[in-house]
């Protein structure tokens, strides 16, 4: 298995996590894709957004897979005016990641992160590990409490 920087990190601080490699489908980076092909259900994937609020701001948000990010909701559990997707072209900046391996984990800028509550109904869940391919299955209280995660209802 390559070792990505959200990888590193999480065996640093020594945080227990599994990973699961698949093939990826260039065409099909969806969090649905990663279920079918991790053999995961869908409300386990959870998908990394990377946004920037009103002060031009990283914000991490990380949300089930089959659900869609409510800009007004998160912007109110993060306290800011607004929030918006960051443009793809800007994710490598921001985040040091591509598009379909964004992982909320070893992102080296400045930033708040996020995770909806339904991820607490789980043992475990799967987020990017920091690549197209490889998924990292942690406990959801263990990624909250190291990223300092805030929770809430953040999804439409």
């Amino acid at each position: 298995m390559k070792k990505t920087n959200a990888v590193r990190e999480l065996d640093q601080h020594k945080i227990p996590y599994k990973t699961k490699e698949y093939e990826v489908d260039e065409s099909d980076l969806s969090a649905i894709h990663v279920a079918l092909v991790t053999n995961t259900d869908l409300e386990r994937i959870f998908k990394t957004l990377s946004l920037l609020n009103e002060k031009n701001e990283l914000i991490i948000a990380c949300i089930p897979g089959g659900d869609n990010i409510d800009l007004k909701k998160l912007a109110k559990t993060a306290g800011c005016k607004r929030v918006e997707m960051l443009p793809l072209k800007e994710l490598t900046k921001y985040t040091g990641y591509v598009r379909g391996g964004c992982s909320p984990v070893g992102i080296r800028k400045k930033h708040e992160s996020f995770i909806h509550e339904s991820a607490f109904k789980f043992d475990s869940i799967l987020i990017s590990g920091g690549m197209r391919g490889l998924q990292i299955e942690i406990n959801p209280k263990d990624l909250a409490d190291y990223l300092k995660m805030k929770s809430g209802d953040i999804v439409v």
